[in-house]
């Protein structure tokens, strides 16, 4: 597994709007930020450049604005992020993280059956 770029929660929010609607301008950027924050267009642009400088995003010049592509996946980043909790929590365990999850009664039963699911089709596909 490539190593991707380590990003800030802040950093993390700007991505997840640029995954669901990129291609996607700073203009447009700014506009869906400051409905769900209370930051300023210019730390939403601070935090843009941050991420091009990581290498999480690349960008063209297209007229007046810039467009900006995410270069890592959002499952990608995700996973390396859980994997990386999951190390420093449980020492890789995942079931000792499910178990005190599930001690801590931080899973609903409809989360549990959701596992329960996934496991018995991982279970499945291992088989074939």
């Amino acid at each position: 597994m490539k190593k991707l770029p380590q990003i800030s929660e802040a950093e993390f929010e700007v991505m997840k709007v640029i995954w669901k609607h990129a291609p996607i301008n700073t203009n447009e950027i700014t506009e869906k930020l400051t409905q769900t924050t209370t930051w300023s267009p210019k730390t939403i642009q601070t935090l843009i450049k941050r991420l091009v400088t990581k290498g999480a995003l690349s960008y063209e010049k297209q007229s007046r604005v810039f467009v900006y592509t995410p270069l890592i996946e959002e499952k990608e980043y995700i996973g390396q992020e859980s994997h990386s909790f999951l190390e420093r929590y449980y020492d890789g365990n995942i079931t000792a993280m499910l178990s005190a999850y599930i001690e801590d009664d931080k899973l609903s039963e409809s989360e549990i059956d959701t596992l329960r699911s996934l496991l018995s089709k991982g279970s499945k596909n291992r088989r074939h």
